[in-house]
Formats: structure tokens, C-alpha cells, sequence
């Protein structure tokens, strides 16, 4: 049987194999999501100079906080962080899961950004 700690011990293991080979740029910045039972975080980083150019929660004061660990809050959550990162001139992203499998909530945060103008 897996017990949590041990899911969240391998979905870390993933995301240290996988940021390996993505990195982000002040050109190209690394859109890191993270994903908790109750809400979901969305950021635009620059890991050259390692700050956090844009970012979007579900516990923003512009986000409605009725159902925020759903589905629907991670679609919200997508098109908030697009809209900012598109007018603070960021189009293009490289796209950080965080080691969670592309499903569900992160696959609903990814799809709405798209559509919402940033390309990965």
C-alpha cells in the first residue's frame, strides 16, 4: 500500500528528473504549477536571475474562492496567470508540471493558458 508520504516523496523524485532539462529564461520563463488538496499555484519564473516575474492562486482576492480545489478553479487559475503574464509581455513558456502526471487539474491549468494566448 502507498501511503501519501510516499506518493509525494515520488512525485518529488519526478519533478528534481525532470527540472534537470527545463530551465527558464527572462525571454522564455519556466510556468511552475503546484497543486495542493484545497487550491492550485500557478508562477512565471526566471531561474537566471531566480525570481518570480508573474503569478496566479486560487487564493487570490480576484478569484472567487467557492470550490477552489476543483477542475473548474485550475481552468480560472490558467487564463488569470496568462492574462498577467501576456500583459507584462510574456508569450512564450516553458511549462513545468511540478511532477504531478498531466491530468486533471494541471491538464485544466495548461489547456486554459493556451487558450488564453502563452504557447509551450
Amino acid at each position: 500500500m502507498i501511503t501519501k508520504q510516499d506518493k509525494n516523496a515520488v512525485r518529488k523524485k519526478r519533478h528534481y528528473r525532470l527540472r534537470r532539462n527545463l530551465f527558464g529564461t527572462n525571454e522564455r520563463p519556466r510556468l511552475n504549477v503546484y497543486r495542493s488538496n484545497k487550491h492550485m499555484y500557478a508562477q512565471l519564473i526566471d531561474d537566471i536571475a531566480g525570481q518570480t516575474l508573474v503569478s496566479a492562486s486560487t487564493v487570490d482576492p480576484e478569484f472567487n474562492n467557492e470550490g477552489t480545489g476543483n477542475v473548474e478553479a485550475a481552468k480560472k487559475v490558467g487564463e488569470l496567470i496568462a492574462k498577467r503574464a501576456v500583459d507584462k509581455g510574456y508569450q512564450s513558456v516553458v511549462f513545468d508540471r511540478g511532477g504531478y502526471l498531466y491530468h486533471g487539474r494541471v491538464k485544466a491549468l495548461a489547456e486554459s493558458a493556451r487558450e488564453a494566448g502563452l504557447q509551450f
